[in-house]
């Protein structure tokens, strides 16, 4: 399905760009980007019940989306192919109230998940590298209290990642974790504490090894 997409997609933007050299006179550069904006919205339309995603904004195929009206994308986002986005307002009889929200102009790879039963925030401007995991919670698992599938959901804290922040290939970020702005999380990372603005983390667990010093303008390494 995906590769029949893209076919589709590239068949259906070289017919109607040539068609239109040949018919007109408008900015094509324009019309360009017109044009792949109106191929984008058919191969990849807003999630149904998806009724908060901003313009230009974008969650490609193939992906899984669960409670889509508790999902909130701002204007020029995008979640790469073979993201699951999973806002869950129930299980195994408990109740939750959902918030899973993309800024403005954030950018996550291709096998994301993002996993919420209270709130999970991403905010304007981040960059995300493959494979990104996100969770505000985590499931039970009590040797006495049946089969692990049955278990109840555990809230761990809310999750929060700050705006302009860019993060590695494989990283996992856990319940309760709040980066601040202009982060950078390294590759295979497993995030299990919070950071302040302009913290250069990595490891397993993710620990501080640079800041940012305005005055020199770079990052420098921790004494």
């Amino acid at each position: 399905m995906g590769l029949w997409r893209e076919l589709v997609q590239r068949c259906s933007a070289h017919l109607f760009y040539a068609f239109w050299l040949r018919t007109s006179s408008v900015d094509h550069r324009v019309f360009s980007k017109t044009l792949r904006r109106f191929v984008r919205r058919i191969i990849s339309p807003a999630p149904i019940g998806m009724s908060n995603i901003g313009r230009d904004a974008y969650v490609y195929f193939p992906r899984k989306i669960d409670g889509s009206h508790f999902i909130q994308i701002g204007e020029r986002s995008t979640v790469d192919k073979y993201g699951w986005l999973s806002a869950l307002d129930h299980y195994q009889g408990d109740n939750f109230s959902p918030t899973i929200r993309l800024g403005t102009d954030v950018h996550i790879g291709r096998y994301a998940f993002l996993a919420s039963i209270s709130r999970v925030e991403i905010e304007d401007g981040c960059l995300i590298s493959e494979y990104f995991y996100a969770t505000d919670h985590s499931h039970g698992v009590d040797p006495y209290a049946g089969l692990l599938v049955d278990q109840r959901l555990v809230h761990g804290g809310d999750v929060r990642i700050g705006a302009h922040t860019f993060i590695g290939y494989r990283v996992t970020i856990l319940p309760g974790v709040r980066l601040g702005r202009h982060c950078v999380v390294g590759a295979h990372s497993v995030v299990n504490r919070s950071f302040p603005d302009y913290s250069m983390i990595a490891g397993a667990p993710a620990r501080l090894i640079k800041v940012y010093d305005h005055v020199r303008r770079a990052w420098v390494a921790l004494s």
